[in-house]
């Protein structure tokens, strides 16, 4: 998978396709709708589909102080368009400069001189250039005008509701992952590097990972069965079943946020590595216990109800 920073500066062999438009967050059934769209155009026509998104996300520079909300972080996010169809992914660096580009601009500049699109493909929703000017309808009359094809994907829906980010991030937040996974199209993840934590799990005889959260929203709090992965030697994920904690660990006073997984039958050094964690099925909401005794007997519990869904 190939992942470019920059719609300005891309070597030729980027140049001259299908470009799908959008945020992409999440990589769900409508988008994946949109890649479908641009794949079969792309077939048809013997050239190369790419994706352009932005990053960081743009509502974390025109509303920093929001609380993390992301469905994706870049990597899984690349590793999803790929798995649904596109050649390569650029990330365009989302600041003040390229939020202030005229919504023409947009078009001549990043579309047409940047990626020398052939074609394009966006969602009925899709937006773009300063102050969001630009809509589909206007990106069609350019593309006609420029020499470039447009393909507007209109909205993909269950039960008579659109999929959407949004409708997945409620879904998340009320602890429903299987009505996330069935509007994403695939479980949900969160993915970040082992970080050194305090060591209580292990006291407590089930040992922890704890992967930091980064950006990514936090559904939640609570204890979920997870399955989780890292890379093996050649990129493949390697997945193993276990139990996580998502919680601030109110039975020992604790305050900061923290995400732990326990990996069934497994003993290693994970300090450092990278983990993706799919989260499988909410089991309980985070509390607090009387004591250590009695915290580690709803561990064992919890442990044993994860090994159940997850064989289930």
């Amino acid at each position: 998978m190939t992942l470019y920073r920059d719609a300005r500066s891309l070597p030729q062999d980027a140049r001259g396709g299908v470009v799908l438009l959008g945020n992409f967050d999440g990589v769900h059934r409508g988008h994946q709708a949109v890649i479908a769209a641009g794949r079969q155009v792309a077939d048809q026509d013997g050239i190369r589909l790419g994706a352009l998104t932005f990053e960081p996300h743009p509502r974390s520079l025109f509303v920093p102080d929001t609380a993390p909300f992301r469905l994706t972080a870049l990597p899984a996010k690349a590793r999803l368009l790929h798995g649904h169809g596109c050649d390569f992914v650029v990330a365009q660096t989302f600041d003040r400069a390229f939020a202030g580009l005229e919504a023409r601009a947009f078009v001549t500049e990043i579309l047409v001189a940047g990626l020398g699109a052939r074609h394009v493909v966006c969602g009925y929703d899709f937006t773009f250039g300063r102050q969001r000017q630009g809509h589909v309808e206007a990106l069609a009359d350019w593309g006609r005008e420029l020499g470039f094809g447009v393909t507007v994907v209109q909205p993909v829906t269950r039960e008579g509701e659109i999929y959407s980010s949004t409708r997945i991030r409620e879904a998340l937040r009320g602890g429903h992952v299987a009505d996330a996974a069935a509007l994403l199209g695939h479980d949900w993840e969160i993915e970040g590097p082992v970080m050194h934590g305090d060591k209580r799990g292990r006291l407590l005889g089930f040992p922890t990972a704890n992967v930091a959260l980064g950006d990514t929203l936090v559904p939640q709090l609570g204890v979920y069965a997870v399955r989780v992965a890292e890379a093996d030697a050649e990129g493949a994920p390697v997945w193993r079943p276990g139990v996580a904690n998502l919680g601030r660990r109110p039975t020992v006073d604790g305050e900061k946020l923290s995400f732990e997984v326990n990996l069934f039958d497994f003993s290693g050094d994970l300090y450092g590595r990278t983990l993706r964690v799919a989260f499988a099925a909410f089991i309980r909401p985070e509390q607090k216990f009387a004591g250590l005794d009695a915290l580690k007997a709803q561990i064992a519990a919890d442990a044993g109800a994860a090994r159940a869904i997850l064989a289930g």
